[in-house]
C-alpha cells in the first residue's frame, strides 16, 4: 500500500497538469479577436488568430468577429399611424466591427454588443417609421425606402455610440398584415394591374399611331426630297439647254460676223480694184463696145444724149453711111429691108 500511494499521487498530479494545460490553451479563429476577462474585469490586450495560453479558472475569453457578419432580427412588430399592427418577419443587418474598436465596444456594450446596438435599435427605428406613416405607405408606397432609412438611422447612432461599427446593408422582408386587409390589397393590386394593362395597351396604340405618323412623315419627306431632286434636275436641264442655245447663238453670230466680214472685205477689195481698173480710158472703151454690140443704129443730129454726145454721134454717122451703101450694092435683097434706118427729121 505504501508503494501504491506515490503512483497515485503522480497520476493525480499528471491529471491535474493535463487539465490545467487543457484549460489554459485556447484557439482564436481567423477574422476574430479574443478579449479576456480576469475576475470579471476586461483586460486591455486582445489576442489575434492562433493558439494562446491563459490562466485557467481565473481568466476567461470571448471571441469577437471582425469581419462582415449578418444579424437577423425576427418578427418585429410595427404599428402604423392608422392603428393597424403589422409584423415584419425578418430584418437582416450586415455589419462589421473594426479591430481597433473591439476593446472600446466590448468594454461599453459587452461582447454581445449587437443586441444593444443593432437589435434594440432596429425595433426602435422601425416603430418610429411605422408610427409616422399609414399602412398604404408602409406596405406599398414607401416600402422600398425602409431599408435605406433604417441603414442611415442606425449608422447615424453608431457613429456616436460605437465608432468603428459600420452598417453595410439592411434587408427587410415584406410585412405581414391582417388577412382581410391583405385581400383588399390584393383586389386593389388586381385592379391596378388591369389599369396598367389598359394603360399599356393605350401606350401600344399610341406608339403604333406615332409609328404610323413618323412613317407618313418619312414618306412625305422622301417624296419632297424626290420632287426637289426632280426640280433641280429639270432646272439643270433647262440651264444646260440655255447654255447650249447661247453657245449655238454665239457660234452662229461668229459665223455670220465672219461671213459679213468676208463680204465686206471682198466688197472693199473690189472697190479698190475698181478704183484701179475703171480709168477714163477703160470706161471709154466699154462705152464703145456697148454701142457696137447694140443691134440698132440711129442716124441724125437729134440722137438722145443718154446714148452718145453730139460729137461722138457725128463720127459714128460718118462711118456708118458709107458702110450701108456698100452693103446695099453687094446684096440687092437687102435694099428692101435694111438694118440701117434713115434718120428721122424733126422739122
Amino acid at each position: 500500500m505504501t508503494m501504491a500511494q506515490p503512483g497515485a499521487v503522480v497520476a493525480a498530479a499528471a491529471g491535474v497538469l493535463v487539465l490545467f494545460l487543457y484549460s489554459s490553451i485556447h484557439k482564436v479563429d481567423e477574422g476574430h479577436l479574443a478579449v479576456y476577462y480576469r475576475g470579471g474585469a476586461l483586460l486591455t490586450s486582445p489576442s489575434g488568430p492562433g493558439y494562446h495560453i491563459m490562466l485557467p479558472f481565473i481568466t476567461t475569453f470571448k471571441s469577437v468577429q471582425t469581419t462582415l457578419q449578418t444579424d437577423e432580427v425576427k418578427n418585429v412588430p410595427c404599428g402604423t399611424s392608422g392603428g393597424v399592427m403589422i409584423y415584419i418577419d425578418r430584418i437582416e443587418v450586415v455589419n462589421m466591427l473594426a479591430p481597433y474598436a473591439v476593446y472600446d465596444v466590448v468594454k461599453n456594450y459587452t461582447a454581445d454588443y449587437d443586441k444593444t446596438l443593432i437589435f434594440n435599435k432596429i425595433h426602435h427605428e422601425l416603430n418610429q417609421f411605422c408610427s409616422a406613416h399609414t399602412l398604404q405607405e408602409v406596405y406599398i408606397e414607401l416600402f422600398d425606402q425602409i431599408d435605406e432609412n433604417l441603414k442611415l438611422a442606425l449608422q447615424k447612432e453608431l457613429n456616436v455610440m460605437a465608432p468603428g461599427l459600420t452598417i453595410q446593408a439592411v434587408r427587410v422582408t415584406k410585412p405581414k398584415i391582417p388577412e382581410a386587409i391583405r385581400r383588399n390589397f390584393e383586389l386593389m393590386e388586381a385592379e391596378k394591374t388591369k389599369l396598367l394593362v389598359v394603360a399599356q395597351k393605350q401606350k401600344v396604340v399610341e406608339k403604333e399611331a406615332e409609328t404610323e405618323r413618323k412613317k407618313a412623315l418619312i414618306e412625305a419627306e422622301k417624296a419632297a426630297e424626290v420632287a426637289k431632286i426632280h426640280y433641280r434636275q429639270k432646272v439643270m436641264e433647262k440651264e444646260t439647254e440655255k447654255r447650249i442655245s447661247e453657245i449655238d447663238d454665239a457660234v452662229l453670230l461668229a459665223r455670220e460676223r465672219t461671213k459679213a466680214d468676208a463680204e465686206y472685205y471682198t466688197a472693199w477689195k473690189m472697190a479698190d480694184s475698181n478704183k484701179l481698173k475703171l480709168t477714163p480710158a477703160y470706161l471709154e472703151l466699154k462705152k464703145y463696145q456697148a454701142i457696137a454690140a447694140n443691134s440698132k443704129l440711129y442716124f441724125g443730129n437729134s440722137i438722145p444724149s443718154m446714148f452718145l454726145d453730139s460729137c461722138t454721134f457725128k463720127h459714128v454717122a460718118v462711118r456708118t453711111v458709107p458702110e450701108a451703101s456698100l452693103l446695099s450694092k453687094e446684096d440687092p435683097a437687102l435694099s428692101g429691108e435694111s438694118h440701117l434706118k434713115k434718120p428721122e427729121r424733126t422739122g
